[in-house]
């Protein structure tokens, strides 16, 4: 795999003419993909000083994704096109699929002829399918962006096409790969935990000077590790170490009694709105292990005992093991996580400076800061090379 920036021109925008670079950028449907297309939006339109001005960002997405909420509160315009879900197993609704791609690719494209755009950047998944496919057909350059260790149907179709391709995870398996890390948003991406630790802990009720772990699954939270955590509430807070636990707002049955009075405090919360904070609080972290938790972690330098996900196709367990194989975190599959486990394990690295101080140097020296803009570089180098058939 080859870095971004050792390819020919890297980092500048050849000219498009007097008007600014239209950006189409597909990642709609889940978290994973729409944080990373909005991360590199928020990167382009940073870039004041590209030809024609700042680039002009349009996000496509369905209208039964988060996208519909999450993009237009960060500003961006968003447009629609049909979904077009992909059954994992042979049902009568696979022969509905060659219809639905046709006219999702065909409304696709009369889109991208409205926007003139100059380059599409899909992030996988049922949107940027047809965003792929449409753009080959009108002439405009692909970028492919590859969150997880191993890629999804989408992307895979979209690396035969694309002029570029991008991945978070070093050695992912698609052709042409360049290993730019994960774009991230710059409250993540520009944290000092250190900085922020002692506003973090008080803005959670936590006490300023005890080892914090951080359990959290996600945003409706996990079952087995709220299960083993709570189970091992008493273990670890007798040791002296506080908890912040993020259950999901629908889990309202987890809870932990009030600790004594002098007691390590044990908090939990539905959800939590300022990652920041949680990042910056925390000393160790109990959590899944998506591409966007793993790339988050290691570029905030927190260390993490990762839970992959047991179902799907094993992508979260390959998505931590970089960083746990470079000595930043641990993983345990959910079968074996268990408070016995929480105590036999994190309680003593929790409670050891030195070695919780190790963990944390990995962590960082695995993670990315600025694969936004190492992306936004990519992509702005693809849009001024790409030829255009009108």
């Amino acid at each position: 795999m080859t870095s971004p920036q050792s390819a020919p021109g890297a980092g500048a925008a050849e000219p498009t003419g007097d008007r600014p670079v239209s950006v189409v950028l597909a990642g709609g449907g889940t978290g994973g993909h729409i944080e990373p297309m909005l991360a590199l939006a928020d990167a382009l339109t940073r870039r004041s000083g590209s030809t024609g001005g700042t680039p002009r960002v349009t996000c496509l997405g369905t209208a039964r994704g988060m996208e519909t909420r999450l993009v237009p509160a960060r500003g961006y315009d968003l447009r629609l096109i049909p979904p077009v879900p992909l059954p994992r197993k042979p049902t009568p609704d696979l022969l509905r699929v060659p219809g639905r791609v046709r006219r999702s690719v065909a409304e696709t494209r009369a889109l991208l002829s409205e926007l003139d755009a100059d380059v599409v950047v899909g992030f996988g998944g049922y949107v940027a399918l047809p965003a792929y496919l449409a753009a080959r057909r009108a002439g405009v350059p692909v970028v492919v962006h590859e969150q997880n260790a191993l890629p999804g149907l989408a992307n895979r179709i979209g690396a035969r096409v694309a002029a570029a391709v991008a991945v978070t995870v070093p050695g992912t398996p698609l052709r042409g790969g360049q290993h730019v890390g994960m774009p991230l948003r710059t409250s993540i991406s520009g944290l000092d935990r250190a900085a922020r630790r002692a506003e973090a802990r008080a803005a959670f009720g936590l006490d300023a000077d005890r080892p914090t772990l951080l359990v959290f699954g996600g945003s409706q939270g996990a079952a087995s590790l709220n299960r083993a955590a709570v189970a091992a509430a008493d273990a670890l807070t007798a040791a002296g170490v506080q908890v912040l636990h993020a259950r999901g707002p629908k889990n309202t049955d987890v809870a932990v009694p009030a600790r004594p009075a002098g007691a390590a405090p044990y908090v939990v919360v539905d959800y939590l709105e300022r990652m920041d904070l949680a990042y910056a609080a925390a000393d160790l972290a109990l959590c899944r292990s998506g591409a966007v938790t793993v790339a988050e972690l290691s570029a905030v330098g927190l260390p993490a005992a990762f839970v992959p996900l047991p179902i799907g196709n094993g992508e979260q367990r390959l998505n931590a093991l970089p960083v746990v194989e470079a000595g930043g975190g641990l993983l345990v599959a959910d079968a074996d996580l268990s408070p016995s486990w929480i105590e036999a394990q994190l309680v003593p690295l929790l409670t050891d400076p030195r070695q919780l101080a190790g963990l944390t140097r990995h962590a960082a020296a695995a993670g990315s800061r600025d694969a936004d803009e190492r992306l936004a570089d990519l992509v702005l180098q693809v849009a001024g090379q790409g030829v255009r058939r009108r």
